[in-house]
């Protein structure tokens, strides 16, 4: 189906549009939708342009949707547009306002369902300004919008974007985000938060801040492109020890940081000991790990697959596979049948300046010991090749067939019958 309707002058955008290449030829739905199993609705976030009239100019809008998963009739009352504004006096305010824009904000982390909400999250297209990280809550069976988080409201940028990876929230309810480039002066009482993990809860119509992390070269790293928030956070299962909670994430720079969610450490301008632990690992890092049984398993940037054993609140070097993978590394993720028989999914893509044509490549890994490759989709490519690389495609495992998104399908993989 399509939220669509160019009869009607509903129209998705264009690259023109967004002024940015990197989605082409056109931008309507960047954010990975989540589905409520218990209701049967798939949650939306679409991007058009509308045109009432020949005459008239376009108008951007974003709309939540709430979809059955059965037949796609809208549920709810949906669709809902998106409207925000929040005091401030950062890029693009008016009258000490700074409003959401339907038309610079990109919507690319995906869609979070907790706390019977649906969680909404924006960044930019191609850095083009205006633009600020926005954080929003809708209520996942009236839609009416709940809460609403800017980033970075007496500056600008601070994208959540997180390499399309999506929002974390833990048992309490707690919602947990990573942002990229940005002024960052919350340590001098400023409510700018530029390359920090931060920490949120809800407090009546509005999310508040709890906690934050932001490391200790927070300039270098805005100066230099390197995105803390090119990566979601992974939130570890409960540990033994002084930081029985703790997340981990990973940014361009390429280390990885694991913090502790109870006392996330705020900023330390001299060091990262407010981290339980940090660890260089590559080149970069994109997208989300990947946690299961004691292990957190991490593909970076032009890096081998890497498993670390999680270890009395520590994480510890365990295996690396045998490939490496392009410039935006890969998300991992893992089937098991409950803590046994692990396997480890990734999908090479390509490199970000590379034109299209390559082939996305699926691999899995044994997830105990994930320097033995188990398979490949090149291993017989004449039968199982997959289609033009993505970049960001993360792989789906669900009811023993793995799915993975390409250019202009989608490949699914099973096990062979037997002979």
């Amino acid at each position: 189906m399509s939220l669509a309707n160019s009869s009607d002058g509903v129209r998705p955008l264009s690259e023109q549009d967004v002024s940015c290449f990197f989605i082409s030829p056109q931008v309507g739905i960047t954010s990975t939708p989540v589905i409520d199993l218990k209701t049967g609705t798939l949650y939306v976030l679409a991007r058009t342009k509308e045109r009432k009239g020949f005459l008239t100019a376009d108008v951007y809008k974003q709309r939540l949707h709430a979809l059955a998963i059965t037949t796609g009739v809208e549920k709810f009352g949906g669709p809902v547009e998106i409207k925000a504004s929040v005091k401030g006096t950062g890029a693009g305010h008016s009258g000490g306002q700074i409003a959401f824009d339907p038309q610079t904000e990109n919507p690319r982390a995906a869609l979070l369902l907790a706390n019977d909400s649906v969680y909404l999250a924006w960044g930019s297209s191609c850095d083009v300004v205006p633009y600020h990280g926005w954080l929003m809550a809708y209520d996942q069976t009236t839609l009416a919008q709940k809460s609403v988080f800017n980033t970075s409201p007496d500056a600008s940028d601070s994208a959540i974007w997180q390499g399309d990876a999506g929002p974390a929230a833990d048992k309490e309810g707690n919602v947990f985000v990573v942002t990229g480039n940005g002024e960052f002066d919350a340590a001098t009482n400023g409510r700018d938060f530029g390359d920090s993990v931060l920490k949120l809860g809800s407090e009546g119509q509005r999310l508040k801040l709890l906690d934050y992390f932001t490391p200790s070269n927070q300039v270098q790293l805005n100066e230099r492109d390197n995105d803390l928030g090119s990566s979601g956070p992974v939130l570890v299962a409960d540990q033994p020890g002084a930081h029985p909670h703790l997340l981990v994430t990973a940014g361009k720079e390429g280390k990885i940081y694991l913090i502790d969610r109870d006392h996330m450490g705020k900023y330390q301008p001299n060091d990262d000991s407010h981290a339980v632990q940090t660890i260089a690992a590559s080149q970069g890092a994109f997208g989300a790990m990947a946690y299961w049984n004691q292990n957190v398993f991490f593909a970076g940037s032009r890096t081998r697959l890497e498993d670390f054993a999680v270890d009395r609140g520590q994480l510890k070097l365990k295996a690396s596979g045998p490939t490496k993978f392009l410039d935006s590394g890969a998300t991992p993720a893992v089937s098991a049948n409950g803590s046994k028989d692990g396997v480890v999914w990734a999908v090479s893509s390509k490199d970000w300046n590379e034109p299209p044509g390559r082939p996305a490549v699926l691999y899995a890994y044994d997830a105990a010991d994930v320097g033995r490759q188990i398979y490949s989709t090149e291993q017989n490519s004449q039968r199982d090749r997959a289609g033009i690389a993505l970049r960001f495609a993360i792989p789906s495992v669900v009811n023993g067939k793995v799915y993975l998104g390409a250019k202009g399908e989608v490949d699914v993989y099973g096990l062979l019958p037997p002979h």
